[in-house]
């Protein structure tokens, strides 16, 4: 019976992962355009048809209709349904994390970090969604929107005070005094750098919007994470300059414009899941080496 209630339940928190992330697929289209996300009821950006609600089941119905409009037959972007379905699996690992041990008592699949807290995983939903909102309209407009960074900063206090196992602790003064400080140090380590930066390259070198979402990592997660998100983000950037070069999209040496918030998601994320075993699995190297 329990592995019964656990299957239902993990169908249902990839569903409703994919239902936030539809929602979100409106707001990366209409937030940089400056529409109202509210009104009018979707349509098709071709040809301005509206979208029936049978028309807009999250991936089954891009999937049926073949990625095209119902009405004017042009291509709908693949960009919906890769969002869709990263909500959807966003979503269910942070379920999995409680679920698990709570229903079968056993460690949660994959490596993830436990939790006892449902709230937490609650908290894990909304940061997934403003980091998925914040990440592919920076891929598309080169800016962050202070709804995700600057709401990010002003929520991560009073949820690490509410639900301090987001702070790695059980005692809510210690958990606000991890979240001040993780917000503080990240914003004001990652302004600094960029900073530094933009005088060696004579160009601003780093977006303001990047340095507020690294206060917002800050504010939810504390110093450890910032230094974590910070170390994978710029690992993965440099990769992915690296490819570029080799692709001939950059020249070495010089200055391509690349958005930095996906890689700060990225690290936010691999934090929120793995990133105190990978923390230790790094220590205990250092320990095993000396």
């Amino acid at each position: 019976m329990e592995t019964y209630y656990f299957t239902v339940f993990a169908c249902f928190a990839f569903s409703l992962g994919c239902c936030v992330a539809s929602f979100l697929n409106v707001c990366i289209w209409r937030l940089p355009r400056n529409e109202s996300v509210a009104w009018p009821p979707s349509h098709c950006p071709n040809c301005n048809a509206r979208i029936r609600w049978y028309q807009n089941i999250p991936v089954l119905s891009w999937l049926a209709l073949r990625g095209k409009c119902a009405n004017c037959r042009k291509p709908i972007s693949v960009r919906y349904t890769v969002v869709e379905l990263l909500g959807g699996i966003l979503f269910l690992l942070a379920y999995l994390q409680w679920a698990e041990g709570f229903f079968l008592g056993a460690q949660p699949p994959f490596g993830l970090v436990p939790t006892h807290d449902p709230w937490k995983c609650a908290a894990y939903a909304l940061v997934f969604s403003g980091l998925i909102l914040g990440s592919f309209i920076d891929l598309e407009h080169f800016y962050l929107p202070d709804r995700v960074t600057i709401g990010g900063m002003i929520l991560g206090v009073p949820f690490s005070y509410l639900v301090p196992e987001l702070q790695g602790t059980t005692e809510t003064s210690t958990a606000l005094c991890l979240s001040l400080g993780g917000m503080i140090g990240g914003f004001l380590f990652l302004w600094g750098l960029g900073w530094v930066a933009s005088k060696a390259f004579k160009k601003d070198a780093m977006g303001f919007g990047d340095v507020k979402l690294l206060g917002a990592i800050g504010a939810f997660f504390g110093p450890v994470a910032v230094l974590f998100t910070i170390v994978i983000s710029s690992l993965v950037g440099s990769l992915a300059g690296g490819l570029l070069i080799l692709r001939g999209k950059a020249r070495l040496g010089g200055f391509t414009a690349v958005p930095y918030g996906p890689f700060l998601a990225l690290g936010t994320v691999l934090w929120m899941l793995w990133g105190p075993r990978i923390v230790n699995w790094y220590l205990g190297l250092h320990a095993i080496a000396r």
